[in-house]
């Protein structure tokens, strides 16, 4: 924790008065498994940084936790550290799907903690559902959907498993559902929780009333954020010139903590080009199921409309964007095609 304040201090004087108006409206413990951390080392954290930067009244904190890494009993110590919310990576309530994974929770464990976090007084609650699991069938992904609304979480992030390189499954690729198994899950899984409270909100985000993750639509509307820890990364835009920059920290946790107060602490930055700044923009924008005013593009890239225009005229004839001048918005054939859709705004 002494580590990630000094990582903080360093870009605090890095990118000098740039943050020091800005207030922070979301902070988000992430990685897997933070609430390794005691709820004393957390609260170290988040009182230094409210000592260095300006945080909103309602700033929303999330501590992200694996259900196998729990400690029953330290919710209350979070939530009086100043932890507001919860994102367990459950995955799936099926314990064959589990141990295929490579999880080392149980469904039960699962279960049981969420409802200690539950008991502690912690009413903002995500759980993290993956679908098309090797070997899934409709029946399965639905029991896992059922299982995860009946502990009434406030929010449910719900997506498609994707082999990701330099993985085992990437190296030895297990049986997938097929695509149109897939999207007959993912249609069936929405309908079941709109059914139970749970808005769309974005591609694999549904929520309860005023639920929604703060965090989460700060990315997906190209908002900026920095990048504290080992391999984190940041956003920031040069409110002067307009130029995004990216940057992000070395990944090794020894060499972080060596290197925390020294420029060796970043692993890279690179200035996003303008020809980029499309892509970039909608591969978060898209995302959103209300979509986003076109205004917002400009504001948040620098860009005017115009430079996008005839890629938005194709996107409306392919019926993929809804032919509306104020809004980027997907129809339902966009969001089955989204990839599509975002990649036709490559440079």
């Amino acid at each position: 924790m002494d580590a990630l304040l000094t990582d903080l201090d360093a870009d605090l004087a890095d990118f000098g008065n740039a943050l020091q108006s800005r207030p922070i409206i979301s902070v988000f413990f992430g990685g897997g498994t933070p609430s390794l951390f005691s709820p004393d080392l957390i609260a170290r954290f988040l009182d230094g940084a409210r000592a260095r930067l300006p945080f909103v009244d309602a700033c929303e904190i999330t501590l992200e936790t694996n259900p196998g890494t729990v400690e029953h009993g330290r919710f209350d110590g979070y939530l009086a550290a100043g932890v507001n919310r919860i994102s367990f990576g459950i995955q799936s309530f099926d314990n064959n799907k589990l141990k295929r994974l490579g999880r080392i929770h149980s469904s039960a464990e699962a279960e049981a903690a969420v409802k200690s976090a539950q008991d502690a007084g912690m009413a903002n609650i995500n759980l993290d559902l993956m679908y098309a699991l090797p070997e899934q069938t409709l029946s399965g992904a639905l029991h896992d959907v059922e299982r995860a609304v009946a502990l009434q979480p406030a929010h449910i992030s719900h997506y498609q498993l994707t082999l990701e390189p330099n993985t085992v499954f990437a190296a030895h690729p297990p049986p997938l559902p097929d695509d149109d198994t897939a999207w007959a899950i993912q249609e069936a899984c929405e309908a079941r929780l709109a059914e139970s409270g749970y808005a769309q909100y974005e591609i694999s985000a549904y929520a309860k009333l005023d639920r929604r993750c703060e965090h989460n639509l700060n990315y997906w509307r190209f908002g900026d954020y920095l990048g504290i820890g080992a391999g984190a990364h940041g956003k920031l835009t040069d409110t002067g010139t307009g130029e995004v920059l990216r940057r992000w920290k070395i990944r090794h946790p020894n060499a972080y903590l060596e290197a925390a107060s020294t420029p060796a602490r970043v692993g890279g930055h690179a200035s996003v080009p303008a020809d980029e700044l499309p892509f970039e923009y909608m591969l978060n924008a898209l995302r959103l199921i209300d979509g986003v005013p076109l205004d917002d593009f400009a504001a948040r890239t620098g860009l005017p409309a115009e430079h996008i225009a005839d890629r938005l005229a194709a996107g409306r004839q392919k019926g993929w964007l809804e032919n509306d001048p104020r809004y980027l918005r997907t129809t339902p054939l966009g969001q089955r095609f989204l990839n599509d859709v975002i990649g036709s705004f490559l440079a």
